[in-house]
C-alpha cells in the first residue's frame, strides 16, 4: 500500500511530481502537504489509521525550472498512448519508428518519431510511410515544454488524477492538434 503512486500538486494545483504513498503521508504529517483525494482504502499503524491519498496538494508555491523534455521511448509511447501510429492497435508491446528513416538523413526527434507495433514497423521497414503505401493516424509532434508529463498508464489507472492532468492528447496542445 505504501508503494501506491500519488500525485503532487503545486500550491495553484499544477501538478509537480508523482510520489509514493510513503512520501506523501510525510509531507503531510509535517504540515507541508494536503490530501485532496483519498479513497484508497486505509493505512493502520501504532499511531492511528490513516487515509491514503491518492493526490496531495503542497502548502506552499514551487518554482521549478522548464527543461526541454527528451524523447525518449517512455515519454514517445505515453504520447502516442501506446498505440501504433499506422494501424491503431492498442498495446503495450511497441517499438520506435522513424518516420523518415534514419539511413535517410531521418533524426531521432519528437516530429520524427512515431509508436509503432511490431508489424507495422517491419511492413514499413525502411521506407517512407508513403513509399510503404502506409498512412500516419496522427503526425508526430513535440509536447509543451510547460506541460508536466504523466506517463498515460498512470492516468488510465487513476481516474481520480484527470481532474489535475489535461488529459487531451496527454499534454496535446488545445484542440486536439499538434502545435506548428
Amino acid at each position: 500500500m505504501v508503494e501506491l503512486p500519488v500525485l503532487v500538486l503545486n500550491q495553484n494545483y499544477e501538478p509537480l511530481n508523482i510520489c509514493r504513498v510513503r512520501r506523501a503521508l510525510v509531507l503531510m504529517f509535517n504540515g507541508k502537504a494536503e490530501a485532496l483525494e483519498n479513497g484508497r482504502g486505509e493505512l493502520t499503524c501504532s499511531m492511528g489509521v490513516y487515509h491514503i491519498p491518492s493526490v496531495v496538494r503542497l502548502i506552499y508555491m514551487v518554482k521549478r525550472p522548464r527543461l526541454r523534455r527528451r524523447a525518449t521511448r517512455t515519454e514517445i509511447f505515453s504520447r502516442d498512448r501506446y498505440t501504433c501510429q499506422y494501424c491503431g492497435k492498442e498495446t503495450r508491446d511497441l517499438t520506435l519508428d522513424h518516420v523518415v528513416p534514419r539511413r535517410r538523413g531521418g533524426e531521432h526527434k519528437w516530429e520524427n518519431v512515431v509508436s509503432a507495433c511490431a508489424a507495422c514497423n517491419h511492413r514499413k521497414a525502411g521506407r517512407t510511410p508513403t513509399e510503404a503505401g502506409m498512412r500516419l493516424r496522427q503526425q508526430p509532434y513535440a509536447p509543451r515544454d510547460s506541460d508536466f508529463f504523466v506517463p498515460y498508464h498512470y492516468l488510465r489507472a487513476h481516474g481520480e488524477w484527470q481532474k489535475y492532468v489535461p488529459i487531451s492528447g496527454n499534454n496535446m496542445p488545445e484542440g486536439g492538434k499538434p502545435a506548428a
